[in-house]
């Protein structure tokens, strides 16, 4: 990816996941396996083979070691995904975010990051983040401000 001047649309779905799971220096088995999950199973990665996204993970990692890689990387991913699959790449970035069940601050800088990048619409963007928030929810249920925080939507977030 990082000689090349553009990705196909799903290039960029799995570049975007990959930029939510590289922040904090390294990619985590749960974020590779909710990645390979979504390729795996939904209709957008349809022909997207193993060897396709592995391969698309590491030019990813390679782009970000670039110098301006995350820029480029971004710019990139806008030009190469249509607004209904913006939409989408933000949705993968926060099942991404979500595997690890802790979302660190430097997390959700990149989740702006990405959301701005993509042009998204705030409310649509919160919507996502509560669907994927529902989805990951544990079943014991966290307590005091933990539990205030985790409830507001991460675009509201300092």
């Amino acid at each position: 990816m990082s000689s090349r001047q553009e990705l196909d649309a799903q290039e960029a779905l799995v570049c975007t996941m990959v930029l939510v799971a590289a922040t904090g220096g390294g990619i985590t088995d749960r974020e590779i396996g909710v990645m390979s999950a979504l390729v795996q199973t939904l209709p957008v990665f349809r022909g997207f083979t193993r060897e396709h996204l592995q391969k698309a993970t590491e030019a990813a990692v390679g782009l970000l070691d670039e110098t301006d890689g995350l820029a480029h990387a971004t710019r990139l991913i806008r030009a190469a995904l249509e607004p209904r699959l913006r939409e989408t790449a933000y949705a993968f970035a926060c099942e991404v975010a979500a595997a690890d069940r802790i979302t660190r601050q430097d997390c959700l800088e990149m989740l702006r990051l990405i959301r701005q990048e993509l042009g998204l619409d705030r409310l649509v963007s919160a919507a996502i983040e509560r669907g994927t928030r529902v989805r990951y929810q544990p079943l014991q249920a966290k307590a005091g401000k933990e539990a205030a925080e985790a409830e507001a939507p991460a675009h509201t977030r300092n």
